[in-house]
């Protein structure tokens, strides 16, 4: 054990990428340990790795007394002589020890206590690696798929890509080569747990960072993301420099940076958004392609309400209300998009009267109002079969309703001509007039130069849209 241990230092070292110092510090732990297992707990000894020999050297120190009480501790005056001539009782004696005696249980106590203690330091010098390198994009093999999720071998270290950061649909094997996102570099018991991310927005932008030199250069700066991964995705930037276009530098030519991004996302579609400080710009140009009409602000609570041509509103929202609400987390503003004809609807006195039914959403109001229930005395006088059948709600629900707006109509509620319209019910205090709110073209034009912030913002995590 100890004829080729200076060699078997300098290899484990080497290899294992471990301080030396360590390595020598673990081995005399390991040797102290053995001794004291096969001499007793109560054994006071001392061990140090010899450089220039390279051997284990161990003291086992007694205390010389006239008579032994506890020969682990104790060595009688005549057998203490025998080793030092000059021992006088009381003196602490060191007596050297040959390790090859330690027997073959403490070889083994001293073989399992390296290992582990090699482990150890091999995990803390990974742990040291990888805990300053998170928000990096890693490149690894798949080494095995099973229910906790994807394990990736990266070199010297082991990660894992949970179930929750895989993108849906996407497939991997063994040996399979994969990129993914250090998400976090935890330390628990059994050594650093390295956890990746493919669906992080901060995915996206370091992609967007490998592919684009003038993102990695600081003159183009991604503001904000937002994901729905293997879906569609949303990025807003912008240029420092007036004569670089953001938009144009992120695409490529011919889209082969943009294109690069897709491939790794497995065709997820990107819009590059240009970022702009004034809200409502912003807006406007996180839900392109759409044409937006009005935008009306309530700054106070972040909500921004826009209103767009009827042909344009399912392109507004997008499938199941995805382009609305990738456009809210990149924004940070709640989006809630209407179409021209129910924003006008709104601002009548008829539709808000029949808001004051209790139950009656603003979604069955629309439905009634456009089968031509369009006030309270009309929902009171309809049919009970031709509400039920628009609403969808039980027969006594609406019964109810019928009874609550004969007694709003007896309360003159929604009666008196030349009535006052109504105002959106979403309008605030800070919200103008809708004859005083500015088309989005007034709105661009007042916008100042977009500045550059210094400190990127993290995407907003409102969601938006109806």
């Amino acid at each position: 054990m100890v004829s080729e241990l200076k060699r078997l230092i300098d290899q484990v070292s080497r290899e294992k990428g471990i301080d030396r110092q360590t390595l020598t510090q673990t081995l005399e732990e390991a040797v102290k340990s053995a001794v004291k297992k096969r001499y007793g707990s109560k054994t006071d000894i001392e061990v140090a790795f010899n450089e220039e020999f390279g051997e284990m050297e161990a003291f086992i120190f007694k205390e010389v007394v006239d008579q032994v009480e506890d020969p682990e501790i104790q060595i009688g005056l005549d057998d203490a002589r025998e080793l030092d001539p000059e021992a006088q009782i009381g003196d602490e004696l060191g007596i050297r020890m040959d390790t090859d005696t330690l027997g073959r249980i403490a070889a083994q106590s001293a073989k399992q206590v390296i290992i582990q203690k090699m482990k150890d330091a091999e995990r803390e010098a990974v742990y040291e690696e990888f805990k300053d390198r998170r928000r990096e994009i890693v490149n690894g093999i798949v080494q095995r798929v099973d229910r906790s999720g994807i394990i990736v071998n990266l070199g010297r270290a082991e990660a894992v890509l949970p179930p929750k950061e895989q993108i849906p649909r996407e497939v991997y094997r063994q040996g399979d080569r994969i990129r993914a996102y250090i998400l976090d570099v935890k330390k628990i018991s059994k050594g650093p747990q390295i956890v990746l991310s493919r669906t992080h927005p901060d995915f996206l932008i370091q992609l967007f960072r490998m592919e684009v030199p003038e993102i990695a250069e600081g003159i183009v700066s991604i503001i904000s993301a937002a994901r729905e991964p293997g879906s569609r995705a949303k990025i807003a930037v912008v240029s420092k420099e007036s004569d670089v276009d953001p938009v144009g530098a992120c695409v490529g030519m011919k889209g082969a940076r943009v294109q690069s991004v897709v491939q790794e996302l497995r065709g997820e579609k990107i819009d590059i958004v240009p970022w702009n400080m004034d809200p409502a710009k912003f807006v406007v140009n996180a839900l392109a392609p759409a044409i937006i009409t009005k935008v009306i602000i309530d700054q106070a609570n972040k909500n921004m309400e826009v209103i767009v041509p009827d042909d344009q509103l399912s392109l507004a929202i997008g499938r199941r209300g995805q382009n609305v609400r990738l456009a809210s987390r990149i924004t940070n503003w709640h989006i809630d998009v209407k179409s021209e004809s129910r924003y006008e609807r709104q601002k009548h006195a008829d539709y808000q009267s029949l808001l004051q039914i209790s139950g009656l959403s603003e979604e069955l109001a629309d439905r009634l109002y456009e089968a031509g229930i369009t006030s309270l005395d009309e929902f009171a006088e309809a049919p009970l079969e031709e509400l039920q059948g628009l609403t969808k709600l039980a027969p006594e629900s609406l019964e109810s309703m019928q009874e609550e707006a004969r007694r709003l109509l007896e309360e003159g509620y929604g009666l008196e001509e030349g009535e006052a319209e109504a105002e959106p019910p979403a309008a605030s205090a800070e919200t103008p007039a809708a004859e005083e709110e500015p088309a989005p073209e007034s709105v661009v034009e007042a916008a100042r130069e977009p500045e550059v912030p210094e400190v990127l913002p993290a995407p907003g995590e409102t969601t938006g849209g109806r």
